[in-house]
């Protein structure tokens, strides 16, 4: 099949990286432009990294020649090149706001690892085994923006990937009154490896700036719906939440608790997990774990450094299911953050707007 062109804004830090690297030798995706600051432009990829590359591969022959060029004057340029662009830019957020809607305002559709339009009520959030309708909304959003392809669609917080895909079949079958949630999140969630980062050697932080308020408050707008071209948020259930930042390379871990409207059996639970299916494994998306949600009946899994990388790392591992004194059920979750939870997360979503229309080639 003839490939789409694709650009990375933001490519030189550690989630820019991670795009790059699942580009190579991707099915659909042929990496096309890279672009980041004023002090990268000009210089070629490899040059422009230096001493900074932060994977645990080497870098994609074809990115090292590519000339970087400037994602903030030389959007009229990517956009020509481009079917669309991933942003992984680390800006303030009114400056991410502007330049990914001067991208979309281009005809160029943006898929961003960003947060910073995560609240725009016309740009759907997306988990695609999750809530794959939210896209519905983008000719909505792209009267507002005057476009006819150009259009913004996000990928939720990185935290949120482990603990909401285990709730989500439960909500949809059981009903969910309430959830409380302790993330013990990676490293990489703050762009940081150990060498760059040696504090957190041997080290926890019982706090991530923003974190808590994200991990209570996005799954309400992926559970929401489509009204009048919006996304308006659900109502229900009530999440508090506790981020802690671990001594882990890679890998987000969550401990649930949680309460249901019909509280059902531990073997119900475990069905419910083992059967879910989202819109991702209908549609085989070469990105989609075959299958999404791995229970372990081992009390001591699922662990951060041998499950992380479970299917390519896009899948959720769960385990220690177990009634609660307080809440109904308590159990653990993790995924890999940078894979399903930033980058490889957003790459999912592409290919789910790809394969429905949304994204088309040029």
């Amino acid at each position: 099949m003839e490939k789409y062109r694709v650009g990375v804004i933001g490519g030189t830090g550690m989630v820019g990286q991670r795009f790059v690297t699942l580009m190579e030798n991707h099915p659909w995706f042929q990496l096309t432009a890279i672009a980041a600051s004023p002090r990268s432009a000009g210089k070629t990829y490899e040059e422009a990294i230096g001493s900074r590359w932060a994977m645990g591969t080497p870098m994609p022959e074809e990115a090292k020649k590519l000339v970087v060029l400037n994602a903030e004057t030389d959007v009229e340029q990517i956009a020509s090149m481009v079917d669309f662009v991933f942003s992984a830019v680390d800006m303030k957020k009114e400056e991410i706001q502007a330049l990914e809607e001067a991208y979309a305002k281009h005809e160029c559709p943006v898929v961003s690892n960003n947060s910073a339009h995560r609240w725009t009520d016309d740009v759907p959030m997306v988990v695609p085994e999750i809530n794959p309708e939210h896209i519905q909304v983008i000719p909505a959003q792209r009267k507002r923006l005057g476009t006819s392809r150009g259009f913004i669609a996000v990928k939720s917080n990185c935290s949120l990937q482990s603990y909401v895909p285990a709730l989500h079949p439960l909500r949809e079958k059981f009903g969910l009154s309430k959830a409380l949630v302790c993330t013990y999140q990676a490293i990489s969630g703050a762009g940081k490896t150990f060498d760059t980062w040696p504090e957190m050697v041997d080290n926890v932080i019982p706090y991530i700036g923003g974190e808590e308020e994200k991990s209570e408050r996005e799954p309400l707008k992926l559970w929401g719906k489509v009204e009048n071209g919006v996304i308006v948020n659900a109502s229900s259930p009530a999440i508090t939440a506790q981020c802690f930042r671990v001594a882990a390379s890679d890998g987000h871990m969550a401990a649930v608790f949680a309460s249901f409207d019909n509280r059902p059996s531990e073997e119900a639970i475990k069905e419910c997990w083992s059967s879910f299916r989202g819109r991702a494994q209908e549609l085989e998306l070469p990105s989609a774990p075959k299958q999404f949600l791995h229970y372990f009946d081992d009390p001591a899994r699922p662990q951060t450094k041998p499950d992380r990388m479970t299917e390519n790392g896009m899948a959720v591992c769960l385990g220690r299911l177990r009634p609660d004194t307080q809440y109904d059920y308590k159990f653990v979750c993790l995924s890999h953050n940078t894979l399903r939870g930033a980058a490889g997360g957003a790459v999912l979503l592409a290919e789910l707007l790809c394969a429905e229309g949304y994204i088309t080639r040029r």
